[in-house]
């Protein structure tokens, strides 16, 4: 039980640092590559759908994280 519950949470972790990579800055790095080419193709609208999303999916891997170490805490000791 330990065990999975410790590999699901490298799992959500590593998501929460992509997710968070992605999202578009001041400077939009990753994100501003990714995003500049849907703005392209789909248009000024699409983009800022795919940063609401990102946002969205920031919390909620940040909740699952917090919630997941707080578990894995209670778990082992």
């Amino acid at each position: 039980m330990a065990i999975a519950l410790k590999i699901l949470l490298v799992i959500v972790s590593i998501g929460l640092i992509l997710v968070v990579l992605l999202q578009s800055g001041k400077s939009a790095g990753l994100s501003g590559s990714i995003a500049g080419g849907a703005e392209q193709i789909m248009g000024k609208t699409k983009a800022r759908g795919v940063d609401a999303l990102l946002n969205r999916l920031t919390v909620f891997l940040a909740v699952a994280f917090m919630l997941l170490t707080i578990v894995v805490v209670y778990v082992t000791h």
